[in-house]
């Protein structure tokens, strides 16, 4: 230990903790306190609404150290482990995701997925996402306007992809959005989440064991064949699996798309060269994008199960662990000119879809659907612009998954 290592025992001004997540100042950056914190104090403490003080880790190597750490948890279960809310505190004592639990436990429920969302098999999908935002800019061309972005196009475009992939109807996608919302609101009570997951997933139970009776070739089709009746995974845990797909399969792209619809519109210059379709610039802007707006903004959350010492402070065993993506992906010590949206920004290894063993199994997927979107909808409408004051856009401050409630446009 170095005569600079602080112990977590030791953690002075403990009455001047912040609470956490902090209040943004402008919408489309992470709090400023984040980044005095990175500047000043780069592993502290931290409040949590249960009274609780993890450590919070805001640069970028020491985020990347701690996610690719063996000595640090995913593990919902453990002592420890800072719940984002107490709904969610609640739901998970009765449903576990795999991306809450550990090798070798998440990597076998890993490994079951993993197939269907290759880079290679994902690629397959293009003529299928093409359709479907040809299709969606086709009804917002014939509509009225001005019209809500997220409703026409940022939501339902996600939404029929992964019901596509998954097996499950998208005629019920006003159900599954709204309680997909509701899992996702940190403001929501928590007999309310517990009634919306409860809900989804006895929707989610009635189409696994439709899907054992007679075979689909989709992914939940190849779960209920080939894993559940087989007798290697549960059906209830077939309908955990299928919860977090259709759950974050659509909501962080919808919102991706919103949000980076917006700020590209604020930097028309750039928005330009991404509506005229040069591959290798598209694939750089989504990156960008990606990096700058980091949608997931609560932290990955983590505990220690053993004593680290990480950017010389240590953490010991049993102790919380937020690792803030959102403070990492603006380092200045990782990224020039973090602030800035530069659609050109070369070796760009953001964490927005974390890292490590638990890094976003999806992002292949989330990474081509935005890649057609952007150009596709920036060409049909390349008057496209916002029809309210900045002022009058709502954001999505108390929700996991960061982004736009409603973005009206016109052209």
């Amino acid at each position: 230990m170095t005569p600079n290592t602080i112990t977590a025992g030791h953690d002075a001004g403990a009455s001047a903790t912040p609470a956490y997540p902090m209040k943004r100042g402008c919408p489309f950056d992470p709090p400023a306190e984040l980044a005095q914190l990175r500047t000043e104090k780069p592993i502290s403490r931290v409040r949590l609404w249960d009274g609780s003080s993890p450590w919070l880790v805001t640069r970028y190597e020491d985020v990347r150290s701690v996610l690719a750490d063996p000595r640090v948890s995913a593990d919902t279960d453990r002592p420890g482990y800072p719940a984002t809310s107490a709904a969610i505190l609640a739901r998970r004592k009765n449903t576990r995701s795999f991306i809450g639990m550990d090798d070798p436990e998440h990597s076998t429920y890993r490994k079951m997925l993993i197939s269907d969302f290759t880079v290679r098999r994902t690629g397959s999908l293009r003529p299928l996402v093409e359709k479907i935002v040809n299709e969606l800019l086709d009804a917002m061309e014939r509509g009225p306007r001005p019209v809500d972005l997220v409703e026409a196009f940022a939501l339902p475009l996600p939404s029929m992809v992964i019901c596509q992939m998954l097996g499950v109807p998208y005629a019920d996608h006003d159900f599954f959005q709204s309680h997909s919302r509701a899992l996702l609101d940190l403001s929501v009570d928590v007999q309310e989440s517990m009634r919306a997951n409860d809900e989804l997933r006895e929707y989610l139970t009635g189409l696994v064991a439709a899907k054992e009776a007679e075979p689909t070739d989709d992914v939940l089709g190849r779960l209920a064949q080939q894993r559940v009746l087989t007798g290697e995974l549960s059906r209830d845990d077939a309908v955990s699996m299928a919860l977090l797909l259709l759950v974050a399969g659509h909501e962080t792209t919808a919102n991706m798309l919103g949000l980076g619809t917006l700020t590209l519109l604020r930097h028309p210059e750039q928005a330009a060269e991404v509506r005229d379709g040069d591959p290798g610039v598209v694939n750089s802007a989504v990156e960008e994008l990606l990096r700058l707006l980091t949608v997931v903004h609560s932290g990955r959350r983590r505990v220690a199960i053993e004593d680290i010492e990480i950017g010389g402070v240590t953490i010991h065993a049993g102790e919380g662990i937020i690792a803030a993506g959102e403070a990492a992906n603006r380092d200045p010590a990782a990224f020039v000119l973090p602030d800035d949206l530069d659609i050109h920004r070369a070796d760009n290894h953001h964490v927005a879809f974390g890292f490590g063993v638990h890094q976003c199994l999806g992002q292949p997927l989330a990474r081509l659907e935005l890649q057609i979107a952007y150009p596709a909808l920036l060409r049909r409408f390349p008057g496209l612009r916002v029809d309210v004051p900045i002022e009058e856009i709502r954001f999505r401050d108390q929700m996991i998954v960061y982004g736009v409630q409603a973005l009206p446009v016109s052209w």
